[in-house]
């Protein structure tokens, strides 16, 4: 019992963490495939479409909010990853970075610093809409 329980643990962390992990650095160059669009996977598309929309309609006065509802998003972009390959590996090539400014917005420490983020985040979806579809 205690091995299945110890097999199921590791598992459930190996899945958790393949969406995660980035093979490169948030500083990782994203290219085009083969001067295309990556395509992003259907169940995964919708979290980033409504996050990108929350963040262009939101009141960046209320950034805690914001960052709560964009961390949801993300984590409902990571359970619903399917994609594997090449196109997997250019997507976190984005989505880590990307990850990481959710994170600092949630801990801004006053507005100033917020809009700072924010504006880094809606670069970050020009990215996104620059190398995927």
């Amino acid at each position: 019992m205690r091995f299945y329980t110890l097999s199921i643990v590791v598992f459930v962390i190996l899945f958790a963490t393949s969406c995660m992990n980035s093979n490169d650095s948030e500083n990782a160059v994203i290219t085009l495939n083969n001067g295309q669009k990556w395509e992003v996977n259907a169940e995964m598309t919708p979290y980033i479409l409504d996050a990108e929309k929350m963040l262009n309609e939101s009141d960046s006065n209320d950034y805690a909010t914001l960052a709560k509802r964009l961390k949801e998003q993300n984590d409902g972009l990571i359970k619903s990853c399917t994609m594997n390959g090449e196109s997997h590996d250019e997507l976190h090539k984005w989505l880590h970075p990307h990850i990481q400014l959710v994170d600092a917005l949630s801990k801004a420490k006053n507005q100033q610093e917020a809009d700072e983020i924010i504006a880094q985040l809606k670069e970050s979806f020009q990215i996104y809409n620059t190398y995927f579809q």
